[in-house]
């Protein structure tokens, strides 16, 4: 492992110390820990161990074959915690044993992540990076003159100021927006301030992960190139 943590967080938990090195979540690092396949200095590590900067940390395995996949969410799925009545996607997702990176209102769709690997959770929905997410959104009025600068310069949304994003005019009622944060109902909110509603919001692209024609309910791996490329940006 040659991916130092911050100098001021020694000494810290085994299973922090192996997530911040991105080599697994907490909840994996405890479980390989019980396993015996985790030492320090030499010795096996055990629960709640604490590591100092200059100790040798050592793994035995590391499991690699995880899996991406893209997918199409359809519309009025919910990816949150369901009401009564409402279909939410863990109910109806097509591969075993994974889970949605991220959320889509019930009345938006498009492009979600499904992977069984924890470990690039934090990297790929934590605010603190500025990963890009691209949507097409129509309204139910026209856009006004001034819809493009002052949507990419920042908008006002209830107290929060949005950061600079990205604005393509395709029409009189459709734009793409790129966003680098996901505030709850952001671009709702963001067309709310010029008194817009919207009737259709599709996300398209995640960092480098298109929805490339997949249909509402169908999915893709992830794979070569393309995921070489999402995982690097990740700092995997």
């Amino acid at each position: 492992m040659d991916r130092p943590a911050n100098k001021q967080e020694f000494p810290m938990r085994i299973n922090k110390y192996l997530a911040l090195q991105k080599y697994c979540t907490r909840r994996e690092a405890d479980k390989l820990i019980e396993k015996g396949l985790v030492s320090i200095n030499g010795r096996a590590a055990v629960l709640g161990d604490k590591v100092k900067e200059k100790d040798k940390v050592e793994v035995k395995w590391r499991q690699t074959k995880y899996r991406y996949f893209a997918y199409n969410k359809p519309r009025g799925i919910i990816t949150n915690v369901p009401q009564e009545g409402e279909e939410d996607i863990a109910s109806i997702l097509p591969i075993p044993g994974v889970f949605a990176l991220g959320r889509l209102d019930k009345d938006s769709y498009g492009l979600i992540i499904l992977t069984d690997d924890g470990r690039i959770t934090d990297a790929l929905l934590n605010p603190e990076y500025a990963h890009e997410k691209e949507y097409e959104v129509m309204t139910t009025e026209p856009l006004p003159n001034n819809f493009k600068p002052k949507m990419e310069k920042g908008i006002d949304i209830g107290g929060y100021l949005t950061r600079p994003c990205k604005v393509e005019i395709l029409g009189d009622r459709k734009f793409t927006i790129t966003l680098t944060e996901g505030k709850k109902h952001q671009i709702r909110r963001m067309c709310g301030f010029f008194g817009l509603a919207t009737s259709h919001l599709e996300r398209k692209r995640i960092m480098n992960i298109k929805l490339a024609g997949l249909k509402p309910g169908e999915h893709r791996p992830i794979k070569g190139a393309e995921l070489d490329t999402f995982l690097k940006s990740l700092g995997f």
